[in-house]
């Protein structure tokens, strides 16, 4: 059931772990602290700005009591620049009323826009994106490759796509563009191009057959909780082809996603293997994890176990959450951070060349603190600029498990974890109030939200408002930022490959230590968006550094960009 320490395990097998891990636990814990407390944090600090934001945004479970298993998984969010202003807005998505709940005004999705000032106006209303559907996932990109980014609702019901207009409004146009997904729960969201024709496809990960008839109730002395996973049964996700015209067809079946079935969660889409086309990587809860590779045409096998991606270093299949993809060691290979579930590591999938994939959890120092609690949203992210990417951890349960278990509570302070050589250090409690909020959080999106030249956070917190953490980083470290536009019907460049740095001949002045690597990508996190526009740290480099992109056509482009400024990049063929 959801609330022991792992899905399938029974609440004495819980016990019995808590004592034989007690001794270990509390050894690394200590030894990680000490470590902490040596480190310089990278010069980070954070600070809660939420209240001064103008957000007011208020997150619902919809919950009312009965332990629904939807729940628990509300929900993601989406950062981008909705009116091409320059500054990144941000979309909360809502849970709803579930069924028992009586609500005074429905609850609705909420759109905010960058005032460039660390304020934030609401525009949903004038805007028309206010679903009122129960919000799981969303992702964005520009479908219909018109200048402007659209939005992709995964709900527990039907779904929605919102075109972007380019007026500051959008249109539901789910009907006639034919992604309404049935009525399922929903998860994680990507657009991807699947066979190379230049238009992006829709891929929707589904999570398991639940409806409020099959509604499994879990009951521990005298009080609910909510069933796992294992109770339901799982659904196969879902893939659109785009037609090119503003239409899909579903092609779930003929793609060979459809061959398998899991409880799906979190996703990204990257070229995980290296030969210049998409793959895809999609979080289970409980069953292991799928790697789909593209043969390049759009047919997808699923090699997860093959590949060494689909479970941790011991075998064992993890309730995972969320997943972010980038390069983590800059081996000029894309790694993996998957989140999971309570009395389960977070895993870091390192990227061994052709595909395969190794459990480098343990090597890299992911501190064990992380245990005890349920991890959610996650990205790999260059918070200090020093030319790595550091961790982010989103933690918290979504029940009141303390009443059974005092190793962890519903409310969790989220986790930052310093990238140091490729061993990660836990920074958490030396960079400020802002990593001090104790919430039960969910998705988060990180962007430069002041174009500051360093990566802020926006966090969901189950029923209750966000987080908004600016990042105060007293550094002088340098950095880039990139803004691609390829041509025809996807203009972000979804699929693209960016490479920072030149070991071989690097520029006068350039100190960068390797090189850097990162995808374009849409969707990733928790059932969340973030970073259409590709930040990099550069360390002490001061003069232009080299920047190549790998188009989503495979084409090469090199050129010199400068140093704290952003950069568009337009593809040149």
């Amino acid at each position: 059931m959801r609330i022991c320490l792992t899905r399938a395990n029974t609440m004495n097998n819980m016990l019995h772990l808590h004592v034989a891990q007690s001794f270990l636990l509390c050894a690394f814990l200590m030894s990680g602290r000490s470590i902490a407390q040596e480190t310089q944090a990278g010069g980070l600090r954070f600070t809660d700005v939420t209240v001064q934001s103008g957000i007011t945004f208020v997150h619902t479970h919809g919950g009312s009591g009965m332990g629904y298993i939807v729940e628990g998984m509300a929900t993601g969010l989406a950062t981008f620049d909705y009116d091409n202003d320059g500054y990144t807005d941000i979309y909360f998505l809502n849970g709803s009323a579930l069924k028992g709940t009586e609500a005074d005004t429905p609850a609705k999705n909420a759109l905010y826009r960058n005032n460039g000032d660390w304020t934030f106006t609401d525009v949903t209303e004038q805007a028309g994106v206010g679903d009122e559907g129960y919000g799981l996932g969303v992702s964005v990109a520009d479908y219909d490759g018109d200048g402007d980014q659209d939005l992709y609702i995964n709900n527990f019901g039907p779904n929605v796509l919102y075109r972007n207009n380019g007026d500051r409004t959008f249109t539901d146009v789910t009907q006639a563009a034919g992604v309404g997904n049935g009525s399922k729960v929903g998860a994680g969201v990507g657009f991807l191009d699947i066979e190379g024709d230049g238009d992006l496809d829709l891929y929707v990960a589904n999570y398991v057959d639940f409806t409020y008839e099959n509604h499994v109730p879990i009951v521990i002395n005298g009080k609910r909780f909510q069933a796992g996973p294992q109770y339901y049964s799982a659904v196969a996700d879902s893939l659109f082809r785009n037609e090119g015209n503003g239409t899909f067809t579903d092609v779930s079946q003929s793609s060979g996603i459809a061959a398998v079935t899991g409880p799906g969660m979190g996703l990204v889409c990257a070229d995980l293997d290296n030969d210049s086309d998409c793959d895809i990587y999609v979080c289970n809860d409980g069953q292991p994890n799928f790697l789909f590779i593209n043969d390049g045409t759009g047919h997808f096998e699923e090699s997860g176990l093959l590949l060494g991606a689909a479970c941790d270093f011991s075998g064992k299949a993890n309730s995972s959450m969320g997943v972010d993809c980038s390069d983590f060691d800059n081996d000029g290979l894309l790694d993996l951070m998957v989140t999971n579930y309570q009395a389960e590591m977070p895993v870091l999938y390192h990227n061994l060349g052709d595909g395969l994939f190794e459990d480098a959890t343990s090597r890299c120092r992911i501190p064990h603190s992380l245990f005890p609690h349920v991890n959610w949203g996650t990205a790999l992210v260059d918070f200090d600029n020093d030319g790595d990417q550091d961790i982010f951890i989103a933690c918290g349960h979504f029940d009141r498990i303390e009443e059974i278990d005092d190793r962890t509570s519903q409310k969790v302070a989220n986790y930052l974890l310093l990238n140091e050589g490729g061993k990660f250090v836990d920074v958490s409690s030396l960079v400020g109030e802002g990593l001090k909020v104790v919430e039960t959080s969910r998705g988060a999106a990180f962007e430069d939200f002041d174009n500051d030249g360093d990566i802020d956070a926006v966090i969901v917190n189950s029923h209750t408002k966000p987080t908004l953490l600016r990042n105060d980083a007293d550094n002088n470290n340098s950095w880039i930022e990139l803004q691609l536009q390829y041509a025809g019907q996807n203009l972000d460049a979804v699929g693209a490959v960016v490479l920072v740095g030149d070991n071989t001949k690097p520029p006068p002045g350039n100190t960068i230590p390797t090189t850097q690597m990162a995808a374009v990508m849409s969707g990733r996190g928790y059932q969340s968006h973030f970073g259409s526009r590709q930040h990099f740290g550069v360390g002490q480099a001061k003069s232009p550094v080299t920047v190549r992109v790998r188009w989503p056509n495979g084409q090469v482009q090199s050129l010199q960009v400068p140093c704290n400024q952003l950069t568009r990049i337009k593809f040149n063929d």
